[in-house]
């Protein structure tokens, strides 16, 4: 079970003193956010120290005008310090807990001051064992002294087969994420491409009819012939 908190830059970092045995297992969260004009959002995850915290991005869509997909990214440790720093429309961080507790992770928009944009996120932590290091390294040492003492240990073979084919399992669905952010940014590029040349092309058809219907108009006007009477004549 893992938590997660929303919220934006007023509010303020969680305390993990009383939650931190809950939060043990595999998660993973995949949406989407809408951040508005010069706008930022900040999310808090839980992570124990020693494990894996990693975190995909990806702009799918920007309006308004002076568009720049660049978008500010920090991700800050439980005590504050700043662990990475991305500033491009898509990217990944990937880092070993150092401590314990709430890790923050704030969305900045501040490159479109009179736009929004869309961005898809995908983040998490896995854990490679459940046990401090101390007791990770000692039963380590068990299972080597016992796999030298009977090679023919089928059962501990395929489990340690098993695992890592859920680990490799694991960073696919990763990849397969990151694939989906990929695909659904350009899915908003060519339907904002598709709108840009529809208009454009209803214009210069509106331009190019309203352009031959005054130049016929200015032709007509060459050739009125006004009556002449004895009393006004044409003039040169």
């Amino acid at each position: 079970v893992s938590l997660l908190f929303f919220g934006g830059g007023g509010v303020t970092s969680p305390s993990s003193a009383d939650l931190a045995p809950l939060f043990w297992g595999s998660d993973q969260y995949d949406f989407s956010v809408v951040l508005r004009a010069a706008g930022m959002e900040c999310f808090w995850h839980f992570a124990h120290r020693g494990e894996r915290f990693y975190l995909s991005f990806m702009v799918q869509w920007v309006t308004g005008m002076g568009q720049d997909r660049h978008l500010s990214v920090t991700v800050n440790a439980p005590g504050g310090l700043l662990v990475s720093k991305v500033d491009e429309a898509q990217g990944q961080v990937n880092f070993e807990a150092e401590e314990t507790g709430f890790y923050q992770m704030c969305f900045n928009n501040f490159h479109n001051r009179f736009g929004s944009m869309q961005i898809f996120l995908s983040f998490g932590v896995y854990y490679d064992g459940y046990k401090d290091a101390a007791t990770r390294k000692e039963e380590e040492k068990k299972k080597k002294e016992e796999a030298s003492r009977d090679l023919n240990n089928t059962l501990s073979i395929v489990e340690a087969a098993t695992h890592k084919v859920e680990k490799y399992t694991f960073h696919m669905f990763r990849y397969y994420s990151f694939g989906r952010m990929r695909k659904s940014a350009d899915y908003f590029l060519l339907q904002s491409n598709s709108q840009y040349i529809s208009w454009w092309s209803t214009a210069l058809s509106l331009l190019i009819v309203t352009s031959g219907y005054l130049q016929l108009l200015f032709l007509k006007r060459l050739f009125i012939s006004k009556t002449c009477t004895e009393t006004e004549k044409p003039r040169c």
